[in-house]
């Protein structure tokens, strides 16, 4: 068949390097891609916010399959646009309608979601520019540190963790009243800091029936040990060591299948990818946030270790014939460090010649923000390469990354030294 796959950063590389595997792919278009995904399709220059434009490729070249990579197409209403219209109704979009993607579009609409089916979250209250003083009052009666979220999408980094409570009162006002993150700040989310180690669970459903990719942690901060800023990743791991059979079984009882029957009371029939973002809370998962499409860079270590066919599953999510399906991990370990440009994830220079991504033998590299430029490789993104490599344990996939990130060249290269170190450290106690 067809597939046009939507986005341009390592997720979609490396949705794109899986599904050209496929014997069921005849042909593959990545709109827009980026300069590694055109070793696995053909790149077309087209926004992923462009409905009409999609619809006109998507006619022209006898599309059969869409598969959404980023959240912002799918908040956006992309598979309503395909459904509501006679020419594209037949083709079958991997992600959710604008109703079921409020799951990430909308940090108030998760929480109430969550409180509706008793599935277990921190305590929160939301707030706008006309509750403002009583977020002030809410946040007096948390312990810090405190956490504020911007409802809407904010590309990873509207979320806040703050230690001191007047700091934290202004950045709420910052928030809400002199939009530092956009109108994705008009309401804020602020509820209390769970302590613990965070996980990522990854569900393929087709409304109905579901099945569980393997689990991995990505690391948000910008510096070694979870120091600075937050960014859209610095890097992954999966397996996750703690996240044994009767953890997940835990997951699965009181968080995937609520979520999933929570959908279907609500009348959503969501066909697409659940990222739960969970924290372990002395042993029990707790959920921080939804999204609604697979993470990044989390995605670059879990479908190397995805043995089934992809497109298979992506068909039986259409089909709703998922429960035939029997997912295949592999054992490796996989880590990705993420290569990102200096200044990330703020201000950043682009265009910058990038030298040795093609000598990483050992490796996977999945392209992030990349460009060929008069046919050099250039930067074109904040962050930039994403290094994963498979390996024995942690460590031994830690350190063919680690190799390769130091051989990849470009100027004001940056990545984190520390990926899976925690997860180390936790294994020795």
């Amino acid at each position: 068949m067809n597939i046009l796959l939507l986005g341009s950063g390592g997720r979609e590389n490396a949705l794109a390097w899986k599904m050209s595997q496929s014997s069921r792919c005849e042909k593959l278009y990545i709109a827009p891609g980026n300069a590694g995904s055109s070793r696995y399709g053909t790149n077309v220059a087209m926004g992923v916010n462009d409905f009409k434009a999609i619809k006109k490729f998507a006619v022209e070249n006898n599309i059969q399959m869409v598969v959404v990579g980023p959240e912002d197409p799918l908040v956006n209403g992309i598979r309503d646009f395909f459904e509501g219209d006679n020419e594209l109704k037949n083709i079958p979009v991997i992600g959710p309608d604008k109703k079921g993607a409020q799951l990430e579009g909308s940090k108030d609409f998760s929480k109430k979601f969550m409180q509706r089916y008793h599935i277990p979250t921190a305590r929160y209250e939301s707030f706008t520019h006309d509750t403002l003083e009583k977020g002030a009052r809410f946040l007096e009666t948390l312990q810090s540190p405190y956490v504020l979220k911007a409802d809407g999408l904010a590309a990873g980094k509207g979320v806040l963790i703050i230690k001191d409570l007047e700091e934290a009162k202004r950045e709420l006002r910052l928030m809400i009243e002199e939009g530092k993150f956009g109108a994705a700040g008009n309401t804020v989310v602020v509820e209390e800091f769970l302590d613990g180690i965070e996980l990522s669970v990854f569900v393929l459903t087709d409304g109905s029936s579901y099945v569980i990719l393997p689990e991995a942690k990505d690391y948000k901060r910008i510096g070694d040990g979870d120091t600075g800023l937050n960014t859209g990743g610095m890097g992954a791991v999966s397996p996750v060591p703690f996240a044994d059979a009767s953890f997940m079984k835990k997951v699965e009882e009181r968080i995937v299948k609520p979520t999933i029957n929570g959908l279907q009371k609500e009348g959503i029939l969501y066909k697409g990818f659940i990222f739960i973002g969970l924290m372990n809370v002395k042993g029990e998962p707790v959920v921080i946030e939804y999204n609604a499409r697979m993470g990044d860079p989390e995605t670059e270590v879990v479908i190397p270790r995805l043995k089934n066919d992809l497109v298979e599953l992506f068909q039986a999510v259409a089909n709703n014939s998922l429960q035939n399906i029997t997912i295949e991990t592999d054992p490796s370990t996989a880590v990705t460090v993420m290569l990102v440009a200096g200044g990330y994830p703020g201000d950043y220079a682009k265009g910058k010649i990038i030298t040795g991504a093609e000598n990483c033998e050992e490796s996977l590299i999945f392209h992030a923000g990349t460009a060929l430029n008069d046919g050099k490789l250039v930067t074109s993104g904040g962050r930039v390469i994403a290094i994963t490599s498979m390996g024995k344990s942690i460590s031994e996939a830690v350190s063919r990354s680690l190799k390769y990130a130091e051989s990849i060249q470009y100027d004001q290269k940056y990545f984190r030294k520390d990926i899976g170190q925690d997860l180390m450290d936790v294994a020795k106690t």
